[in-house]
């Protein structure tokens, strides 16, 4: 199905630099950096060093650089959002299928066409997925907890 639980740990450590910007002693952010770090310890060497070390400084320049995209955000993160838009382009061609093939199109007609172009996406996954997939532009915001293709998409 799903993650049991899927975080983006770059939305994570986001918060976090946010946290430590406000108060750079904060110990409850350093302990989310830590529990966030988990499997990207030998993955990504430098973060293990910036958190380890606690060094706020070089916290937000990698996660600075992952979302101006000089680096490429963590595997782990690639691999939930890639699963996350599989899930909602699955759930939306599903509701296609179901509104194109409602009774009253006639067997002699071409068929219908659906005006569906945004759905709610599937729920096992958290709105910061979502909403990350909108800052990546491969979905767009269409308000009121729905999501559409871009353009193309």
């Amino acid at each position: 199905m799903g993650d049991t639980n899927p975080t983006l740990i770059g939305r994570t450590l986001s918060s976090v630099v946010r946290m430590l910007e406000t108060d750079p002693a904060s110990a409850e952010a350093w302990t989310e950096a830590r529990r966030a770090l988990g499997l990207l310890r030998d993955e990504n060497p430098d973060l293990a060093a910036a958190v380890e070390s606690e060094d706020m400084d070089a916290l937000r320049g990698i996660v600075d650089a992952w979302y101006a995209e000089d680096h490429k955000l963590p595997e782990q993160d690639r691999n939930l959002l890639k699963r996350a838009m599989k899930a909602y382009r699955k759930r939306l061609k599903l509701t296609l299928l179901d509104a194109e093939s409602a009774v009253g199109g006639g067997p002699m007609s071409g068929g219908r066409t659906s005006d569906i172009v945004g759905i709610t996406p599937p729920d096992h996954y958290p709105r910061e997925v979502w909403d990350e997939l909108v800052v990546l532009g491969r979905l767009v915001d269409a308000r009121y907890g729905m999501y559409e293709l871009p353009p193309g998409g």
